[in-house]
């Protein structure tokens, strides 16, 4: 099995600092693996150590420095690493991204079996990479996907989590799923995988490389952008409590009465 595990790097700062198109400043600036992502590499080394002949090629879009972050995923396990970087790649909207993602997988592993990324990642919080790439790809795809339930030689069956209770669904591969965070801590690199992938290629496509056009990268190949950005600041001072279930229910009629919720003329 061929998977393709697709990886951000998100600010390690609650300093965001912002282009003059109102994209993130990511070149120069602290980053880390978002935290979606480190699930979705844990299901990828899973779904990995469950088919026999199994390959993991971990792909991120950025500057120069997310090599860092590559050499993390592959001391973590994933057998290949491609950074796919070029400035014309710069300003890129959840499509243009989406796009570009695509084809640097189907440039590098066109007889892929299954993509898997993160759910959401924390800097934009969109959830639309994923799904775009599926697009791009003409590939199923499942969302909010929990667990790896059973896999057969052309298809997967996996665990949902919704807000109103849990699906069990089967996809037939090559597909596309967005992995949840997990209830427990992603594992860490070892020493033996640090130094092997310390010694590992890392193989950079830009532009050219990925038989793109200019006009369908980045900020020219995006159809949306941001018109403004800003840190949402709280103006509300929070209170703590220590009380039992009935001086909780008390407390919180008191101030939804103070707050005129409820009139009690009625």
């Amino acid at each position: 099995m061929k998977i393709a595990l697709c990886i951000k790097q998100v600010p390690d700062t609650t300093d965001i600092r912002w282009t003059e198109n109102n994209t993130i400043q990511r070149e120069g600036v602290e980053s880390v693996i978002n935290p979606y992502d480190l699930y979705a590499m844990d299901f990828a080394l899973k779904l990995k150590s469950m088919v026999e002949d199994s390959t993991v090629t971990v792909f991120t879009m950025g500057p120069s420095q997310a090599e860092n972050m590559l050499r993390k995923a592959l001391a973590l396990g994933c057998d290949d690493a491609v950074l796919i970087s070029d400035r014309k790649f710069a300003g890129a909207d959840t499509y243009a991204t989406g796009l570009t993602i695509a084809s640097a997988i189907r440039t590098e592993i066109p007889d892929f079996d299954i993509v898997v990324c993160g759910q959401f990642a924390v800097d934009g919080d969109t959830a639309q990479t994923g799904p775009n790439i599926a697009s791009f790809l003409d590939i199923p795809q499942v969302t909010y996907v929990k667990s790896i339930v059973g896999v057969e030689e052309k298809a997967l069956t996996v665990k949902k989590e919704l807000e109103d209770g849990v699906e069990i669904v089967k996809t037939t591969l090559p597909a596309l799923v967005c992995v949840l965070k997990q209830d427990y801590e992603p594992q860490r690199p070892l020493i033996d995988g640090i130094i092997s992938a310390s010694k590992k290629e890392i193989k950079t496509l830009s532009m050219d490389g990925i038989s793109l056009v200019p006009e369908k990268c980045g900020l020219k190949g995006s159809p949306t952008y941001v018109s403004k950005a800003f840190r949402n600041v709280s103006t509300h001072d929070a209170q703590k409590f220590k009380l039992n279930l009935d001086e909780s229910v008390g407390l919180l009629d008191e101030k939804l009465n103070s707050l005129g919720v409820f009139n009690n003329d009625k």
